[in-house]
């Protein structure tokens, strides 16, 4: 078995705690290795190897920033397929999948290169006589990130390149679950000339978390998980005067009209609610057919395909989901499933009992795909995030109906509309309450020039992701006021100066 430890001040730190937490192959359900977890002390030393690392790093030219930016982005086009392939391992999800999952970090690397120019403040000329008004963007300090375990590249990327970016040094404390891509990752930074002690990765439990949301050292956090512990994080890092996106859980709903091409429809609710086995806060778990034809025929087109699934190991060429990442999450998802049953939903397809018969491979957490209709809005497995692969039909008879389901959700992270009526996707757009919409794209990811970020429970902080939101968040706005003695005295001023001055 390997041991993982922690990345600080550029090189690999062993842990000294003394504590452990398991790391598992989920295509086998074997423990393949263990990863230090950091007790308090050593998260404050990590701390302040950041600090230490600000003031130069932060007077570092915007434009050696963005160099680079632009050489880590060609070392994760070349280790792109490494990467892919540790990651799989340890989270379960199939090698594209996980190459995927690589890429969409990098096209956030990509979009920070232009940090000179999405950094740049404002200026007004004369705006009194003889004064003049600049705005200035300035880097936070030492800033953390709090990353899951079903994206350990993408989520890592696009909260660490944006925040060094932007002159911030780097805390990330990854899932414990998966934590080979993160110190993969580091190295890749120093590659890239990343001064010592600008991207540091300290791994951990409650306790690495409670340090980070703590510590007066610390000025802004951002973390994407579950809404229990995204409410715990931001309440967390809030009271104790820092700034912080908690990303939550979602409940992604996909809105059917009469209109539709069913077999577009078919096609991307297959891709929506499975892939990654559901592991996807963005996945597509709830579909509204409007309609009592619309939906039978699309539960009798999706009956096969979800039948058809081709499930294995994550390195399995010919997989199109792999298992899911612990076995006590598999637990969790089938445990959802028997209360389906339990509520009166209607098992059309039933995922519970796959087995893999794959010598090696017979003790992985495989689970089938699941489909189940006549799911009602009172249902629990309705209300709360089940996050395995599974899809639900929930079945309307208006667009009126159809709005309003995720509108009043407590979750409101991404849905969907298909539809071939523009005057219906826009009403669906203008009135659905939720903070990521697509109108015929299943998972609506905006890319890394837009930002991510959903309403209600499924997100904490007003600042989103990446894009200009991520600029917004880890700096903060200085405004100089200016004026150069021209040989002509006013005389005391005692009142403040107006447009009119």
């Amino acid at each position: 078995m390997f041991e993982r430890h922690h990345f600080v001040a550029g090189k690999e730190r062993v842990g000294t705690s003394g504590r452990f937490g398991p790391i598992f192959n989920p295509s086998t359900g074997k423990q393949i290795g263990q990863v230090s977890l950091a007790a308090k002390t050593e998260v404050e030393d990590v701390i302040a190897v950041a600090q230490a690392a600000f003031a130069e790093w932060s007077g570092t030219s915007v434009v050696k920033r963005a160099r680079v930016l632009q050489n880590l982005v060609h070392i994760l086009y070349r280790e792109k397929d490494a990467l892919a392939e540790a990651l799989a391992l340890e989270h379960g999800k199939v090698f594209s999948d996980a190459q995927g999952d690589v890429q969409r970090g990098l096209e956030v690397a990509e979009f920070a290169q232009g940090i000179p120019h999405l950094i740049k403040g404002e200026y007004s000329d004369n705006v009194s006589t003889g004064i003049d008004m600049y705005s200035m963007r300035k880097s936070l300090g030492v800033v953390a990130g709090i990353t899951p375990f079903n994206f350990p590249a993408m989520i890592p990327l696009w909260k660490s390149c944006m925040a060094i970016a932007c002159g911030n040094t780097y805390i990330l404390k990854p899932s414990e679950k998966n934590p080979t891509v993160p110190l993969m990752l580091a190295k890749c930074w120093q590659e890239a000339g990343l001064p010592d002690g600008v991207f540091n990765v300290v791994n951990g439990d409650k306790e690495a978390v409670d340090t980070l949301c703590t510590d007066p050292r610390v000025k802004a956090v951002s973390f994407v998980g579950s809404t229990p512990i995204a409410q715990y994080v931001y309440a967390t890092a809030t009271a104790n005067g820092k700034r912080c996106q908690a990303m939550g859980g979602a409940k992604n709903h996909m809105v059917i009209m009469p209109d539709a091409d069913l077999e577009q429809v078919a096609d991307a609710l297959i891709g929506a609610a499975y892939g990654s086995a559901g592991e996807r806060c963005m996945a597509i778990s709830v579909a509204v057919p409007v309609g009592k034809a619309v939906a039978d025929k699309l539960v009798a087109m999706l009956k096969p395909r979800v039948e058809a699934l081709k499930i294995g190991h994550s390195m399995d060429a010919s997989a199109e989901l792999g298992p899911l990442v612990t076995a006590d999450h598999h637990a969790k998802v089938s445990g959802y499933l028997d209360l389906a049953e339990q509520e009166g939903a209607t098992i059309v397809v039933d995922g519970r009992n796959y087995e893999c018969t794959e010598e090696g491979y017979e003790g992985g957490y495989y689970m089938g795909g699941s489909l189940y209709d006549n799911v009602t809005p009172d249902m629990r497995t309705y209300k709360e995030e089940i996050f395995g692969p599974t899809l639900q039909i929930l079945r309307v008879e208006t667009f009126e109906e159809a709005v309003n389901l995720p509108s009043i959700h407590e979750f409101g992270n991404g849905t969907s509309i298909y539809t071939r009526d523009g005057d219906t996707a826009r009403a669906y757009v203008d009135q659905v309450e939720v903070g990521m919409v697509g109108i015929n794209v299943p998972i609506p990811v905006p890319l890394a020039f837009h930002s991510f970020g959903g309403w209600k429970s499924s997100a904490f902080g007003d600042i989103n992701q990446h894009g200009m939101e991520g600029v917004r968040f880890f700096t903060k706005t200085k405004t100089v006021t200016s004026r150069w003695p021209t040989g002509i005295r006013a005389g005391a001023e005692f009142v403040i100066p107006t447009l009119n001055s």
